[in-house]
């Protein structure tokens, strides 16, 4: 099993996990609420969402000196 991804979109999660894309929207919904992950498409459809603590670790020790 590859390793997650920090991007994702409600299609990609849905077939990963055999869930609804209801049940997926909601989830990504409330997630996005507890401020988890970010909507970083600005759409309404075919949203693609981050995972802001993931990215942040892969960010680490790349700021500018």
């Amino acid at each position: 099993m590859p390793a997650p991804l920090p991007f994702a979109n409600l299609n990609y999660v849905c077939t990963r996990t055999g869930l609804s894309f209801p049940a997926v929207s909601k989830a990504m919904e409330t997630l996005s609420r507890l401020n988890i992950i970010d909507e970083i498409t600005g759409r309404k459809r075919d949203r693609i969402f981050a995972y802001k603590e993931y990215l942040r670790i892969l960010k680490e020790g790349t700021e500018r000196l």
